[in-house]
C-alpha cells in the first residue's frame, strides 16, 4: 500500500489518465463509424459548423489534455523530486491540480458533445433555432476554459515553487500539508 501522500495524489493522475484514454479511443472509434461519419461530416465535421466540436475538439481534448497533459503532470510530479533534489513545494497544490484540471477537461468534452449533438440534430430540421442554442456556448465554455486553466496555474506555480522555494531532501516529502 502507498503511504507516501504524495503518491497516494499521483496514482490519480494516473488512473484518470488512463480512463481518459479509454473514452478517448471510444470516441475515435466512433466517429469514424461509416453511419457517424457520415452524420459528422453533413455537419461539419472536422471543418466547421457543430460537427467540429464532436470531432476534432471534444476528441482530442479528452485524449490530450485528459490522457497526455494529466499523465505527464503526475509524471513530472514524481520526476522533479528525483531529478532536482528538492521535495515537492505543496502536495495540496497537486491535490488541487488534479481537480481543477480534471473538472475542466471533463466539463468542456461534456460541453462539447452536447452542444455538437444539439446543435447537430437542429442543423437539418431547425437551423433557424442554431443562435439561441449557441448563444450559451461562449460563456459555458469560458468556464469551463478557465477551470482548466486555473488548474494549469497552479501546476506552474506549484513547480516553480519547488525550485525555488523547496529545500534540498532525500525524502521526497513535501514542505507544505
Amino acid at each position: 500500500m502507498i503511504q507516501d501522500p504524495l503518491h497516494r495524489h499521483l496514482s490519480k493522475f494516473l488512473l484518470l489518465s488512463a480512463f481518459s484514454f479509454f473514452i478517448g479511443a471510444i470516441h475515435g472509434m466512433l466517429q469514424v463509424m461509416p453511419p457517424i461519419r457520415a452524420w459528422l461530416d453533413s455537419i461539419g465535421s472536422p471543418y466547421g459548423g457543430p460537427g467540429h466540436m464532436i470531432d476534432p475538439l471534444a476528441h482530442a481534448h479528452m485524449n490530450l489534455v485528459g490522457g497526455v497533459v494529466l499523465l505527464a503532470m503526475g509524471i513530472t510530479f514524481y520526476l522533479l523530486p528525483i531529478f532536482s533534489g528538492k521535495k515537492i513545494y505543496s502536495v495540496k497544490l497537486v491535490g488541487h491540480t488534479f481537480w481543477w484540471i480534471s473538472i475542466g477537461v471533463y466539463s468542456f468534452y461534456i460541453i462539447q458533445m452536447v452542444f455538437g449533438i444539439w446543435e447537430g440534430l437542429l442543423l437539418p430540421s431547425n437551423p433557424q433555432d442554431i443562435p439561441a442554442v449557441h448563444r450559451f456556448y461562449g460563456p459555458i465554455m469560458a468556464i469551463s476554459g478557465t477551470i482548466m486553466a486555473v488548474g494549469f496555474c497552479i501546476y506552474l506555480a506549484n513547480i516553480i515553487l519547488t525550485m525555488t522555494m523547496s529545500p534540498d531532501n532525500d525524502t521526497n516529502q513535501p514542505v507544505q500539508d
